[in-house]
């Protein structure tokens, strides 16, 4: 996209992260929004064969913890829509069978996470099963979405007026998000989301600045919140593009 934006992140680590985006319209943003949750390719599970399933559960209901086990996705062009992964789980009771214990036939794809429970086996219980992995879009289904809790904000710009008057109560001012204030960025979590414990005794005022939006991003493990958001955005300009040449035909 040839269009520049400020981008600055507020807390970030493996799996969750909260950003500013400066010079954002609210379509866009929610554009991008729909996108992380929607458009952004993801490797899960979509067909499993039992060999034995002796435990208390139903195939079907394993087979849909098994699809909803996060995996990790490779990088963009290393799969596609076709292509599969095969992984196979064996395991015998008593034991709890994990997400760690399913074995990947590519590296590219394995659990996000070790430590999913899949089915708790009792004495002489066994599960053995192999599972096809694919590559597919949340809008087809939840379980390809990578992006598990996205939203956004405006970012608020919090201005400080005059002390309150000797006989005017202080009341509680609740805002949630991220602050601007003196040009610092401030998560609202470091005072308890309350503008009347960081500012005792003042009278504040409250205002959204334009165009700036404060974005939480939260993945499965598919892959991190930069590449989450790269491809979404990415999705974007790849469908303006189409769209912009239909219209030329």
């Amino acid at each position: 996209m040839t269009e520049a934006y400020d981008v600055e992140f507020v807390e970030r680590d493996d799996r969750s992260a909260r950003f500013l985006v400066r010079g954002l319209t609210p379509a866009f943003a929610n554009g991008i929004r729909r996108a992380m949750i929607a458009d952004v390719p993801t490797m899960a599970i979509d067909e499993v064969r039992f060999i034995e399933n002796s435990s208390v559960m139903f195939d079907e209901q394993l087979a849909l913890r098994l699809g909803l086990v996060p995996l990790t996705t490779p990088p963009e062009g290393e799969f596609v829509e076709d292509d599969t992964v095969t992984l196979s789980i064996d395991v015998e009771g008593p034991a709890t069978a994990y997400s760690g214990d399913l074995v990947t036939s590519d590296d590219l794809v394995r659990p996000a996470d070790e430590n999913v429970p899949i089915i708790d086996l009792k004495d002489g219980q066994r599960l053995e099963a192999e599972a096809d992995a694919v590559i597919d879009r949340g809008k087809d289904h939840a379980k390809h979405q990578g992006g598990v809790a996205v939203g956004y904000r405006h970012l608020q710009r919090v201005t400080v007026e005059d002390d309150l008057s000797e006989f005017e109560d202080e009341e509680t001012q609740i805002v949630r998000g991220v602050i601007e204030e003196d040009g610092e960025l401030v998560p609202t979590s470091e005072f308890g989301h309350d503008l009347s414990e960081r500012y005792p005794g003042k009278q504040v005022r409250v205002e959204d600045v334009a165009g700036a939006f404060v974005f939480h991003v939260e993945t499965d493990g598919s892959f991190s919140v930069e590449e989450l958001v790269t491809r979404a955005v990415d999705s974007i300009d790849r469908r303006a593009a189409e769209l912009e040449e239909a219209v030329q035909l």
